[in-house]
């Protein structure tokens, strides 16, 4: 395993994170995939709440956050990406052990520059996030960067295959025109 990889955690934030409760979290969240993939298919990521070490299952507590989340991913393309079909699918959660920084001021506090938290710059929350797994929490309640809500970050390797569900899938595709129109004015920036 590279240096780079396997680097030594912040033993400060280590201490900060295993000493704050383990929520449980029950209920239902919000994911948006290409159309035909598995919504409960957790992935390795380059993102704001994964380093490319573990498994990660990107999620939203309102189906208007699932929807600027994967918005914002598409826009951040040199061209949006037209041809891919993308559906919103509800999704039943249960994560035993939840890491709850629901407001700025928690991830201030673990030193995240909040004040850019809506730009692209991962290196903190990526190690708040690598910390959490290492203490064996199963996911983490934190503010969504592109819409007024949280969102669910699972550690998919940290959670019973029975606390994931898929209850409803969208019938048609998300009409992207459609949603940006109608959002105008609405949503963080």
């Amino acid at each position: 395993m590279s240096a780079e990889i396997r680097k030594s955690r912040d033993v400060a934030l280590l201490d900060a994170l295993d000493g704050m409760p383990r929520h449980h979290f029950s209920g239902a969240v919000w994911r948006v995939t290409p159309q035909g993939r598995d919504p409960l298919l957790a992935g390795k990521s380059q993102s704001r709440w994964c380093n490319g070490t573990f498994d990660v299952l990107y999620t939203s507590l309102t189906r208007q956050g699932a929807l600027a989340e994967i918005f914002a991913l598409y826009s951040s393309q040199p061209v949006f990406p037209s041809k891919i079909r993308s559906v919103a699918h509800t999704i039943e959660a249960s994560s035993g052990q939840t890491l709850r920084l629901v407001d700025l001021a928690a991830l201030e506090n673990l030193g995240v520059r909040t004040q850019n938290y809506s730009e692209r710059e991962y290196g903190r929350t990526q190690e708040i996030a690598d910390a959490a797994y290492f203490l064996g929490f199963s996911g983490l309640l934190v503010p969504s960067a592109r819409w007024h809500g949280e969102n669910l970050v699972l550690f998919t390797d940290h959670i019973d295959p029975e606390g994931l569900r898929v209850v409803a899938s969208d019938a048609d595709p998300i009409d992207w025109s459609a949603w940006r129109a109608e959002r105008r004015g609405t949503a963080q920036e």
